[in-house]
């Protein structure tokens, strides 16, 4: 099942106090950036982030599940109705998130 836009528009204003959050489609399902890195993506309209230590610790009890079948396993954010701890987790996350590759031209 790929996620709707309407889901992507929902997370992506629950994180508009942040600057530089962008978003790729890719096949049906939409892989998320925060300041040029990797923080997770939206995938089956669920939130999932990589399971980076500060995301372990923010969200302590946080079940993990795999995007799609044969990726690795990503940290499920249940609380997406809660805009601050969005913003905190993307905060938190930043500084151990691996930096981008660059784009072949």
């Amino acid at each position: 099942m790929a996620s709707s836009k309407e889901y992507l528009a929902f997370i992506l204003g629950q994180l508009s106090e942040l600057e530089d959050v962008t978003y790729r489609a890719m096949m049906g399902e939409f892989i998320l950036y925060y300041r040029g890195k990797i923080v997770g993506g939206i995938y089956d309209d669920r939130l999932l982030v990589k399971p980076v230590r500060a995301a372990i610790r923010y969200m302590r009890t946080a079940p993990y599940e795999s995007p799609y079948e044969g990726a690795k396993e990503m940290l499920l954010v249940e609380e997406v109705d809660d805009k601050q701890f969005l913003v905190g987790l993307f905060n938190a996350m930043y500084e151990e998130l691996p930096e981008g590759k660059k784009r072949k031209k």
